[in-house]
């Protein structure tokens, strides 16, 4: 029996009722409705009995209820303060949850998985997230360098084909590079948009990213790294040879940009698009080396 459980449509529209709730577009609220979704997402991020959890955006509490069910602990970040009191009354049969009113771009989230997951053996990020400001909250959760096991997330399906893309695609850019730079990205489902309410106007994804090691290349300074990646794709059409010349400008000459390129081996007339991450280190650190 599910019925009881807060992902169904008429649980979510008697709390809305209850509460006079009103979705605020600002904050990207979309809550899901369907229990099965949210037991697959967890099934997919490998949730079990000794794990803790970090949520982003618990909304009324349908995914937290479900993470609660499977997973030792969970924390929830809600930074909409309307939602503290309906999440008090919807989670309160659960007794391993803590909601954190808090925005997860200002959080300290080591310290919280410092002092929240003492006696769990791994951590997890489970989330609908906000598809405004995705981005942000990944790069901000990866740069921190968290002891985290993987991050499943649902978003904009757009946005996932472009972490998990490979080179000579569409969807390659420099995001791609960001992502796969700290994790390993697979696209685990698509999502119809039925499953929520409100309807969002884009199709979405659920994205597993998985934390690794150690970076797959070596490179000599990481901004840095990522500075070049960024300059290679700033005009996706324009040639390598022609993005970093216009990105170096008064800072190299050209002879050196050119002795730069030569260095590597990679033909200047490429586009961003065609490099492996492992291409763009070799550019990356033979521009560091000359730009000291």
């Amino acid at each position: 029996m599910t019925k009881n459980y807060l992902a169904t449509p008429s649980r979510t529209k008697e709390l809305l009722a209850k509460h006079k709730f009103t979705f605020k577009k600002s904050l990207g609220q979309n809550f899901l409705i369907d229990v099965n979704i949210l037991r697959n997402i967890i099934q997919h991020a490998g949730i079990d009995k000794n794990a803790g959890v970090i949520e982003i955006g618990p909304g009324f509490g349908a995914l937290t209820e479900q993470l609660a069910i499977h997973a030792d602990k969970v924390v929830a970040f809600e930074i909409d303060q309307r939602l503290l009191p309906v999440l008090a009354e919807t989670l309160a049969p659960y007794d391993n949850i803590s909601i954190i009113h808090q925005d997860i771009l200002e959080a300290n989230v080591r310290a919280t998985i410092e002092e929240q997951f003492v006696d769990q053996e791994h951590v997890h990020v489970v989330a609908n997230l906000p598809y405004y400001i995705t981005t942000p909250i990944l790069m901000k959760l990866l740069s921190d360098k968290l002891p985290i096991t993987n991050m499943t997330i649902m978003i904009q399906k757009e946005v996932a084909d472009r972490m998990a893309a490979q080179p000579n695609s569409k969807s390659y850019g420099s995001l791609t590079i960001a992502i796969q730079y700290y994790t390993k990205a697979e696209v685990v489902m698509n999502v119809p948009k039925t499953v929520f309410t409100p309807q969002p106007n884009v199709e979405s994804s659920v994205l597993k990213l998985t934390l690794r090691d150690q970076p797959p290349v070596d490179v000599l300074d990481e901004e840095f790294f990522f500075e070049v990646v960024r300059a290679c794709f700033t005009h996706r059409r324009k040639t390598l040879r022609n993005n970093l010349q216009a990105h170096f400008k008064g800072k190299l000459a050209k002879e050196i940009i050119t002795e730069a390129i030569l260095q590597t081996r990679i033909d200047a007339g490429r586009r961003g698009e065609s490099l492996t991450m492992e291409e763009f280190a070799q550019l990356a650190n033979a521009f560091y080396t000359r730009i000291q």
